[in-house]
């Protein structure tokens, strides 16, 4: 095979591989030195990882479980960023996703679940997908960055779902937390045997494969990439780049609004206010690092799960405070942006 021919084939595969690794050694080094600051143990630490998370069969499957949203909302991301957009907003669009989806399970609960579950896909769609159409609008007739209001939208989202929950959805079952009734049986998600491993996982495998198959192999993937680097010339060449605008944030939104579903259907079991640890802003991360890449965005969402279910056992073991998940999370993306940049003067 031609070394051209070969670079093509599994340049992304290879690119992503490295980058996963220059995170995990990134990660290990800055945690460990955080943790010393913090007066903790790192070798306990890296022992805690090891006992908790790989070599136990629960933690192990709660990867995956925050691989789900994490596939779903990085997908959300990179689609419209092939066209130069940014799309800040999965998180506010996965609370919608979930908040139509719930609408769904209360109102039509007396369906079975063959016919209730593809409803709530479809609902949970629908919500991610009209929450990013205003945004797609304002960004299509050139008034407000997409940037601005798909991240204004965030906080407006939760607090629609907050309404909702102490309000008309607010379960009389539930006094001292407000939520929403539990879902019927129907409205569950199928779970992988005794684990919480469940249907969502396979949401974000299809939606990262068709997206991989689109941007590569399709004509709508040409001309997006094509928008994207240089949107004025493919305007005069006929591409309607405002219907392509519209598009791809819709879509986006929808499938981000597909983690909300999930979220509530196999998770909670119910719309509550916390419906989102921030898989919308880690998936945005995710997105990035992968450099638009299907396979990048697999393995940096297993990082990222790994990274998240580190800060949940330290939490338990050495009283760690899970913000310094989020502050080693801000270390990797300055390095990754340091090794970009230096990748790009050579």
């Amino acid at each position: 095979m031609p070394r051209e021919a070969a670079l093509a084939r599994f340049g992304p595969a290879a690119s992503a591989a490295r980058r996963a690794f220059i995170v995990a050694v990134a990660a290990s080094a800055i945690f460990a030195l955080l943790l010393l600051i913090d007066g903790k143990d790192p070798l306990r630490a890296y022992r805690d990882t090891i006992v908790y998370v790989f070599a136990n069969a629960y933690g192990f499957s709660e990867l995956f479980v925050r691989m789900s949203p994490l596939l779903l909302t990085s997908v959300a991301v990179a689609l419209p960023s092939r066209l130069g957009l940014i799309n800040v907003g999965g998180e506010g669009q996965l609370y919608m996703g979930g908040l139509f989806a719930t609408a769904g399970a209360l109102g039509f609960a007396h369906w079975p679940a063959v016919a209730l579950i593809p409803l709530m896909t479809a609902l949970g769609f629908l919500g991610g997908a009209l929450w990013a159409l205003l945004p797609g609008l304002l960004r299509a007739a050139k008034l407000v960055n997409e940037t601005i209001s798909t991240l204004l939208l965030n906080y407006i989202a939760p607090l629609i779902v907050s309404y909702v929950i102490f309000g008309p959805w607010r379960s009389s079952e539930s006094a001292s937390y407000p939520e929403s009734p539990a879902f019927a049986a129907g409205a569950r998600l199928p779970t992988l045997g005794s684990t919480r491993v469940h249907l969502g996982l396979v949401y974000g495998l299809v939606c990262l494969c068709i997206y991989g198959f689109a941007i590569g192999r399709t004509r709508w993937g040409l001309e997006m990439r094509a928008i994207g680097g240089n949107p004025e010339a493919s305007l005069r060449l006929g591409v309607p780049v405002s219907a392509y605008i519209i598009g791809s944030m819709v879509v986006a939104g929808g499938v981000a609004g597909l983690a909300g579903m999930a979220e509530v259907s196999a998770i909670q079991g119910r719309l509550v206010a916390q419906l989102s640890p921030g898989y919308g802003f880690m998936g945005f991360l995710v997105a990035w690092l992968a450099g638009g890449s299907a396979v990048g965005i697999v393995v940096m969402a297993a990082v990222f799960a790994v990274l998240s279910s580190v800060g949940d056992v330290l939490q338990i073991t050495q009283g760690v405070p899970f913000s310094v998940i989020n502050l080693l999370m801000a270390a990797i993306l300055f390095i990754v942006l340091g090794e970009r940049g230096a990748g790009g003067r050579r």
